[in-house]
């Protein structure tokens, strides 16, 4: 069945339908990444956003579900060049196109993934519709499409209730704003338990479970949409306990501390970004999934000062917090794209807690 992407420009592309046969508006987004669709799928950060994968052949290797990053997808669609609907692959429970109908997300394939990446790069990222109506009204849809905010997608993402990953170290407390599974798993490695919390969590709550260390997770939308997390994570910066942010904890975090974040052209979403560490200039290639950054340019010195830059653009990839025990970081390490080129940054987490410990 035939199918549509119409951008906010007027620009339509046809293909084929894939997955749910249904017509949905997001923001339009483009991935860099060879390999690790599902991971992308099962991000939540992707909420309330279409994905571009910009590799040409898609699903080639199926679905595991043991790679995915949360209990389900969570983009409103997905647009590839070509379609693998014969996974070939020892792991594969699945193929692509049957994930996607079962969990009733749309997509299309069959276009010119790297002209609409490059449409996308030049005029900034937008919003679109995939529909397989042959007989749209493009006025009608263009008024749609331009209309379309994701919202507080926070909400959607974050888990219901609180719960607890058994470990028998330090006790962690993990603020889901629409974490991915291995942050959890790259603590509990390292002997951590792990206490999730829904991100509408009170401080209050957090600090009565007198945990060791507090995670901020990755997460979807504009950081600023966010204003009840922002004020409790407020709260939290003004405790002594160690705190370590990744993605949007990274810009809550810096939000909550009278920083500003602004939206990118068209972000950073791919697994081979590189980052400098601003302490000593090595560089490491990492895992993005962003559309916001913080503006350095708005941080109190006195407060906080930049620890990772990317190479590519320079945009902050990182802070420093001065007289407190908190690191963030905008890129992944709990991903693998080096493929651990950052996984230390979890050890130098562990350190801040036992340094607390024994004070």
């Amino acid at each position: 069945m035939k199918a549509f992407l119409i951008l906010e420009n007027g620009q339509i592309f046809t293909g084929t339908s894939m997955g749910a046969q249904r017509e949905v508006i997001s923001e339009i987004v483009f991935n860099t990444s060879m390999t690790g669709y599902l991971e992308v799928l099962t991000d939540p950060s992707y909420g309330g956003q279409a994905v571009v994968m910009t590799y040409p052949l898609i699903g080639n290797y199926g679905i595991c579900r043991e790679d995915m990053e949360s209990r389900r997808p969570w983009p409103d669609g997905l647009i590839v060049r070509e379609l693998s609907r014969m996974p070939s692959n020892f792991r594969s429970q699945d193929s692509l196109g049957h994930f996607l109908e079962e969990y009733n997300i749309p997509g299309i394939a069959g276009i010119d993934t790297r002209a609409l990446t490059r449409i996308l790069r030049e005029r900034g990222t937008m919003n679109g519709m995939i529909t397989t109506r042959a007989e749209f009204d493009l006025g009608e849809a263009l008024h749609r499409i331009k209309a379309y905010t994701a919202g507080n997608v926070v909400e959607r993402v974050t888990c219901r209730e609180p719960y607890v990953l058994p470990g028998a170290g330090y006790r962690v407390a993990l603020l889901d704003l629409g974490a991915k599974r291995n942050i959890a798993r790259s603590l509990q490695k390292r002997g951590c338990q792990v206490m999730v919390y829904p991100a509408k969590t009170p401080a209050r709550e957090i600090l009565e479970a007198n945990p060791d260390g507090i995670m901020l997770s990755n997460g979807p939308g504009d950081p600023k949409e966010c204003e009840g997390p922002i004020q409790e994570i407020r709260r939290l910066y003004e405790t002594e306990i160690p705190i370590f942010a990744i993605c949007l904890g990274h810009q809550l975090m810096a939000l909550a501390t009278g920083a500003d974040t602004y939206k990118l052209k068209y972000g950073h979403r791919g697994g081979n970004h590189p980052v400098r560490d601003l302490s000593d200039g090595r560089v490491y290639i990492s895992s993005q999934n962003h559309g916001y950054a913080v503006d350095t340019d708005s941080l109190n010195p006195n407060i906080a000062v930049p620890a990772f830059e990317n190479v590519n653009d320079g945009t902050n990839e990182g802070l420093s917090y001065r007289g407190k025990s908190i690191f963030t970081v905008q890129f992944h390490p709990e991903a693998c794209p080096g493929p651990q080129d950052s996984a230390y940054l979890f050890d130098r987490f562990i350190q801040m807690m036992e340094v607390r410990r024994h004070a």
